[in-house]
């Protein structure tokens, strides 16, 4: 399995933005998507974002969409999260996750089986 790092949590006052990254210590098939979760205290793990590797098209949880853009940097070959415009519900635990799939890539915890060690994302009013 290939292993996943995420990195670029921290704290953030309402209405600013951060970007997280995922680092995977090998090359990722193009029959694979690569997601987005996340993770709030109490709650159930959500996927909000994914990309299909193949294609690059893009799927996005309707809970996030017009804040976070999810892209594949191929420079540095990672996974980019981009949170704008961030609210306070939005703070949670956030995790990568790459697996197997066909198009569309189904955003359920159980379709995925690796997965990073998450980064804490903290948003203060």
């Amino acid at each position: 399995q290939v292993r996943l790092v995420e990195s670029g949590g921290g704290s953030v006052q309402a209405g600013g933005s951060l970007r997280l990254t995922c680092a995977a210590s090998e090359y990722i098939a193009s029959n694979y998507c690569w997601v987005w979760f996340r993770q709030a205290p109490g709650e159930e793990r959500e996927g909000i974002a994914a990309i299909y590797i193949g294609t690059g098209n893009t799927y996005i949880a309707d809970s996030v969409k017009g804040r976070f853009t999810i892209s594949r940097d191929f420079d540095k070959d990672t996974l980019v999260l981009q949170m704008n415009r961030l609210q306070t519900d939005h703070t949670a635990m956030y995790y990568c996750a790459s697996g197997f799939l066909h198009q569309p890539c189904e955003m359920k915890v159980e379709k995925y089986d690796s997965w990073g060690q998450g980064t804490q994302v903290t948003v203060s009013s």
